[in-house]
Parts: C-alpha cells; sequence; structure tokens
C-alpha cells in the first residue's frame, strides 16, 4: 500500500471515496504560563545531540535523499539549501538513480549522484541521513538505503510525511516520533510499536528525528546547525531566513481538516475553467529555499499551477542543485501570469508573502487552506 498523505499526491483522491489531503510545514508558538516548565521540559528533550566526529571527517556527511519518481519539493529543498548555505558540512543530494526527478507539487530537478555511487564514495556511511516525503514511501531500494545507514550509524532524519519511509524501514520501532497532522492517526494505527507524541514540531530520539509538516522543516534544519556548530551559528543562519527561533513546542490542535477546508478545497477543484498556469522566473544562483516555497504554495491552492521559466533548458541553483526548466521564455506568453521575484527576500517573509498574494488573488479561505496543507500558522 502506497502511503499518500504529505507525500506527493496528497490531497488527490477528492471524490472516489475518502478526501486525500496532504503535505505542509510548522512553525508554530505555543506555551502559556501555566506550561513554562513543560515546555522547557520539551525543548531540551527534543534537542538533536550534539554532533560527534567520526572516521576522522573534518565536517559531517550530510545526505539528503529523494526517491526519483516522485519527490515532495519543500521537504527536500529547504534542508538541501538551508545546511549547504550554513558551511557547516558536506551536503549531498542523492536518489536510488541518476537522472531527472519529478518535484511535487512542481518543479524538475535532475538527480547526479546515485546511491550506489554515494555507498562507494562513504562506505562508513552518511552522518546524517535527511528523508523527505516521497509517493513510493515503500520503495525497496529507498527502504533498503535508509536501513544500510542506520545500521552503520547515521542519524535519520524524517521530513514530514518522510517519517512514513523511516517507519517502513523499521527504524522507528520503539522510539518517539511525531509527523504530519492528516497521518497522524493511521500512522499511531499502523506502527504501534512507536510512540507518537503531538504538539512538537521535531523530535530528537536518540538517532532518530521526526518533524511535523512542511513548514516543520526550516526549524529542524536550524536544529541540526546547532547540533554541529552551536547556537550562535544556527542564530546566523536562522536570521538570514528569517526564523526567529527554532524551538520544538508546536500546537497540535490548530491542525485539522474542517468542513469550511474541505468546502474550500472542493469548489476550488471543481471550478477548473478558472484555473490559472503560473510562472516563476528561475535563472543561475538562485534560492531555491523561496523558490521551493513560492512554487510549493501556489501549487497547492486547488486554483492554479506552477511552471519554472528561464531562457535555459536548465539552471544550477544557489547550493547546487540542476532545475530543469519548464517553459522556455517564448512560452511564457502561454501562461496566465508570471509571479513576482522573490530572490534575495529571507524565506520566511517570502512565505508570508506568498500567502498574502494568495489571499490577494483567491480569498483569504483559499490561503487559509494553503497553510493549513503547510502546517504554517496563519489565520482561520
Amino acid at each position: 500500500m502506497k502511503h499518500l498523505s504529505p507525500q506527493p499526491n496528497r490531497f488527490v483522491k477528492f471524490f472516489s471515496g475518502s478526501f486525500a489531503l496532504i503535505l505542509l510545514f510548522g512553525f508554530v508558538e505555543y506555551g502559556t504560563s501555566s506550561e513554562i516548565l513543560k515546555t522547557q521540559i520539551q525543548e531540551e528533550g527534543s534537542k538533536i545531540p550534539i554532533y560527534q566526529s567520526r572516521f576522522g571527517r573534518k565536517q559531517p556527511i550530510i545526505a539528503v535523499i529523494g526517491e526519483n519518481r516522485m519527490t515532495e519539493l519543500t521537504d527536500f529543498m529547504i534542508p538541501y539549501g538551508v545546511l549547504t548555505s550554513a558551511k557547516i558540512a558536506k551536503v549531498i543530494a542523492v536518489f536510488p538513480k541518476t537522472g531527472p526527478v519529478q518535484m511535487f507539487p512542481a518543479l524538475k530537478i535532475e538527480a547526479e549522484k546515485s546511491f550506489d555511487l554515494f555507498d562507494s564514495e562513504y562506505p562508513e556511511g552518511a552522518d546524517y541521513v535527511i528523508v523527505p516525503a516521497v509517493h513510493y514511501s515503500e520503495d525497496p531500494t529507498l527502504l533498503s538505503f535508509v536501513q544500510k545507514q542506520s545500521a552503520k550509524g547515521s542519524t535519520i532524519i524524517g521530513v514530514c510525511d518522510g517519517v512514513w519511509v523511516l517507519a517502513n524501514a523499521g527504524v522507528l520501532k520503539d522510539h518517539m516520533a511525531t509527523g504530519h497532522w492528516f497521518s497522524f492517526s493511521k500512522l499511531e494505527k499502523e506502527f504501534p510499536e512507536t510512540t507518537w507524541t503531538k504538539d512538537r514540531r521535531y523530535i530528537a530520539d536518540r538517532k532518530i528525528v521526526t518533524t511535523t509538516g512542511i513548514t516543520a522543516s526550516i526549524p529542524v534544519s536550524l536544529a541540526l546547525i546547532e547540533a554541529i556548530s552551536g547556537k550562535e551559528k544556527a542564530l546566523e543562519i536562522g536570521a538570514g531566513l528569517g526564523a526567529k527561533d527554532w524551538k520544538p513546542t508546536h500546537k497540535s490542535s490548530d491542525f485539522y481538516l474542517s468542513g469550511k477546508d474541505m468546502y474550500i478545497a472542493a469548489k476550488n477543484y471543481l471550478g477548473f475553467w478558472n484555473y490559472e498556469k503560473l510562472g516563476v522566473r528561475v535563472f543561475p544562483e538562485m534560492d531555491e529555499v523561496v523558490l521551493a516555497l513560492q512554487a510549493d504554495s501556489f501549487s497547492r491552492t486547488y486554483k492554479s499551477e506552477v511552471f519554472s521559466v528561464s531562457d535555459q533548458n536548465q539552471i544550477r541553483t544557489k547550493s547546487g542543485l540542476l532545475l530543469h526548466v519548464d517553459k522556455k521564455e517564448g512560452e511564457a506568453a502561454s501562461l496566465d501570469s508570471i509571479l513576482e521575484n522573490l530572490n534575495g527576500m529571507a524565506a520566511v517573509t517570502a512565505y508570508d508573502k506568498n500567502l498574502a498574494e494568495i489571499e490577494s488573488k483567491y480569498g483569504t479561505n483559499t490561503a487559509a487552506f494553503v497553510a493549513l496543507q503547510m502546517e504554517y500558522p496563519w489565520k482561520k
């Protein structure tokens, strides 16, 4: 059985029995004065253990993996971009095989390093393996790679519905874990030997780390930077992203599918005659974190689809990912509009701007529905 919650293809089975909603993020402020002690205990208990060098390495090796057929865009690009820009580790994008990778819900990149090549170059394994949501969470090659890396002592980090891969690989047994709000009850039912925990946007339990929805990818990346290079470095990188903190506290009860959300999803989905094709111009050295947030959020309205536009066939992003261009400049006239260039803007600020633009174009309820999918606190 393929799990499709915030794994690519979420929210996709609208009217054939079950309403499949998916994907999302999480920067949620939490805590009242009566729960200060509980919050402090949660924060200390969720810290990623301080990095200890292995095999004489000067820097840790971080493998950000994916699956060629469909990998969640922001789950993959945000950790890759944030960690690469921090320059505190060797960060490597790794896939089962080389070649094109379709990202969900938009864009396409090139896989330039395979699992086999990574294993030959780093036979001792990675220090950290970051696992995003993928469509085929039971793919044997993917599960085998995660299992082998875990056996070699790697810390495995499941972002959003990447937790399905960890669970299917068996590495969550007898661990605490969390996950995306839409998947939570199913995870509890299917994997009872894991202690599923709410109100944390990420949980570190020994060498296993899991997160809530999509937006949790920024705080967990900052938590990893702190574990490797200290709090000052994490503060520096966080400031550049517009992230005030990376505390694990989270209010899970704020995220659920209401009748209004179901109505908006159905209304937008059925209004296909108003569906818009939107372009985002891409260019060499573009910030992939800001790009991912923009393409992802505008592709979750159920009213629009996003295409990359350039006069080149491929471009290399700021952190080195090779992006396949969807449409050449000569084809841009076929699009309904081109989105504003947000490159250079702090990522969190850019995401808030995306939601404001979605609200302006499609209404408050649609913007709130996008934020819900991303597990991001916004207007209700």
